[in-house]
């Protein structure tokens, strides 16, 4: 392991502790039954889907970002676990659940044989993926960031009665389409949303969702690009 003087970054080299995938985190049995609960539990109190299909994006979309900009395998790997595991602290509560899940985190992957500076990686992005407290820490923490905000879509509305439907199932019913975009010759990630005007408007998408936005522009910044956000192909940041 080195350290990038320019970024500050993690450079993580040949290490004999770097097997663990996504795979093997996905078998792990209390992950699942952690997933699994955290998801009902916020079911239970009204919020939008945070299960296996959520977590799953996350980690996919997180590793994307990192290889779009040529990031290490490695660094890839640990985004897209940091993804999968990100909301396991929802089991514990809602409040707070990036740090409840950053400290079950960091058991786990002691138990499996994650190497510290790894497992500091992946909690220190889990501990800092909350908008109004979390911050870009490190190339980890900055995809996850963008990963998870970027998850605006019907499909995560659970609430059957739409005449019952609150700010933030009308605005994440209203998305048709979401894609996390990165245009790496132009240092550019661009999150594109295309929204049913009928069912929720511009405003409302900005009324909830501008300290994610703001978070996703360092996060952005961090990997050494600009963010934009662009709805039905109008750019708004």
């Amino acid at each position: 392991m080195t350290i990038n003087k320019n970024t500050g970054q993690f450079i993580i080299l040949n290490s004999k502790y770097s097997n663990i995938t996504l795979d093997d985190v996905k078998k792990n049995p209390i992950v699942n039954a952690f997933i699994k609960s955290s998801n009902d539990y916020l079911r239970s109190i009204g919020y939008t889907e945070h299960g296996i299909r959520h977590v799953s994006l996350v980690a996919s979309i997180a590793s994307n970002v990192l290889s779009h900009l040529d990031y290490p395998k490695r660094i890839q790997e640990l985004a897209e676990i940091a993804g999968y595991i990100h909301d396991i602290g929802n089991v514990v509560n809602r409040k707070n659940h990036g740090q409840s899940a950053a400290l079950i985190a960091m058991r786990l992957l002691k138990n499996m044989g994650i190497t510290p500076i790894e497992t500091s990686l992946i909690i220190s992005a889990i501990g800092n993926h909350e908008e109004g407290i979390g911050d870009p820490v490190n190339s980890v923490s900055a995809a996850l960031i963008l990963a998870d905000k970027s998850d605006v879509h019907k499909t995560r509305v659970r609430n059957p009665d739409i005449s019952k439907y609150d700010i933030h199932d009308r605005v994440n019913y209203a998305v048709d389409k979401s894609f996390l975009k990165v245009i790496k010759d132009k240092k550019i990630i661009s999150l594109q949303l295309t929204i049913d005007m009928q069912i929720s408007k511009v405003m409302e998408y900005f009324e909830i969702f501008m300290s994610r936005m703001l978070m996703c522009r360092k996060a952005a910044n961090f990997l050494n690009c600009s963010f934009e956000l662009i709805i039905n192909d109008k750019k708004l940041l």
